[in-house]
C-alpha cells in the first residue's frame, strides 16, 4: 500500500535530497490513500515550495506562526521540531478528486497533517499540525485525512496499522472547530490544561487571555491553554473506527 520510506537511524539528509531524505521516525512509514486522499511523507524538496502556492490556515489558535516565508516554515516547523523528533512525522495531504483538474493523478496539494509524541514503548501518539489550506476545507478533506491516519494508527500490525493503544489529540479551547472534527472522529474530551503553553514571542493571537504576573521571565509572550481528547484501542474497535468508515465514506463536497 505505498512505498517505505524508513531511513536509517542517526543519518540525517540535507533538506534537498529528494529520495534521500531522512524522515526519521520511529516507526515504519508509508504512503496512506483511499479514493479520494493521499497522504505521502512530507519532504521538503518536493512539497515545500508547492504548500506555499495554496492560501495558508488561519494561524490564529496555532502555537505557532504564522510562517511568511516556505523558509520560516521549514527553518522552525520541520527543521526545528518535526524532523528531529524521531517522535514525530508530517504528511503532504492530496486531493485525489482534483486529478483530472490536475494533471496530477495525485491530485492537488491540501494541505499537512502529523503525528507527533509517538512513542513505542508506550504505543502512543498524538495527532498534530493539522493545517488544511482554505480551498478544501469543509470538503471531504480533513476527514478523510484524520481517518487515514487513524487507521494506520491504531488497526492493528495484522491490519497493516501500528497498533497503537491511545490517539490523543490537543486544541486550543478557542478553536472549537479543531474540537468538533476530533469528537465527529470518536475522540473523548479528558479536560483543560491550564497555562499548559508559552506562546512565541510577539504571538498576539491564540493566548488564555490573562495576565501573567509582575516579574514573570517572559512577559511578552502569552500562555496558552490546551483541551485534552483522547481516543483509546477499546473505544476504536467498540464504535469509533465504524464511525470514522461511515464519515469518510460520506458523498466528497
Amino acid at each position: 500500500m505505498g512505498e517505505n520510506y524508513l531511513a536509517p537511524r542517526g543519518i540525517r539528509s540535507p533538506m534537498n535530497s529528494g529520495d534521500s531524505y531522512d524522515i526519521n521516525f520511529c516507526f515504519p512509514v508509508r504512503d496512506l490513500e483511499n479514493e479520494r486522499l493521499k497522504l505521502t511523507p512530507f519532504i521538503p524538496s518536493k512539497h515545500l515550495d508547492a504548500l506555499f502556492t495554496i492560501p495558508s490556515p488561519s494561524y490564529d489558535c496555532l502555537r505557532w506562526g504564522p510562517f511568511v516565508t516556505s523558509n520560516q516554515f521549514n527553518t522552525t516547523l520541520i527543521e526545528g521540531r518535526i524532523q528531529p523528533s524521531q517522535g514525530c512525522v508530517l504528511f503532504a495531504i492530496y486531493d485525489k478528486t482534483k486529478a483530472s483538474e490536475t494533471g496530477n493523478p495525485d491530485g492537488s496539494l491540501a494541505g499537512v497533517i502529523g503525528l507527533c509524541d509517538t512513542s513505542i514503548a508506550h504505543l502512543r501518539a498524538e495527532v498534530a499540525c493539522v493545517m488544511i489550506s482554505p480551498l478544501f476545507q469543509r470538503t471531504h478533506v480533513t476527514t478523510n485525512a484524520v481517518g487515514l491516519l487513524l487507521h494506520y494508527a491504531l488497526d492493528l500490525p495484522s491490519e497493516g496499522g501500528l497498533g497503537l493503544r491511545r490517539m490523543t489529540w490537543k486544541a486550543n479551547p478557542l478553536n472549537a472547530a479543531s474540537i468538533k472534527v476530533a469528537e465527529r472522529m470518536g475522540f473523548v474530551k479528558e479536560g483543560i490544561l491550564r497555562w499548559d503553553r508559552v506562546l512565541p514571542d510577539g504571538k498576539d493571537s491564540g493566548g488564555n487571555g490573562r495576565d501573567r504576573r509582575t516579574g514573570d521571565p517572559r512577559p511578552d509572550a502569552l500562555g496558552r491553554d490546551t483541551v485534552v481528547l483522547g481516543l483509546c484501542w477499546d473505544e476504536w474497535e467498540d464504535f469509533a473506527r465504524v464511525r470514522v468508515d461511515e464519515a469518510m465514506a460520506r458523498p466528497a463536497a
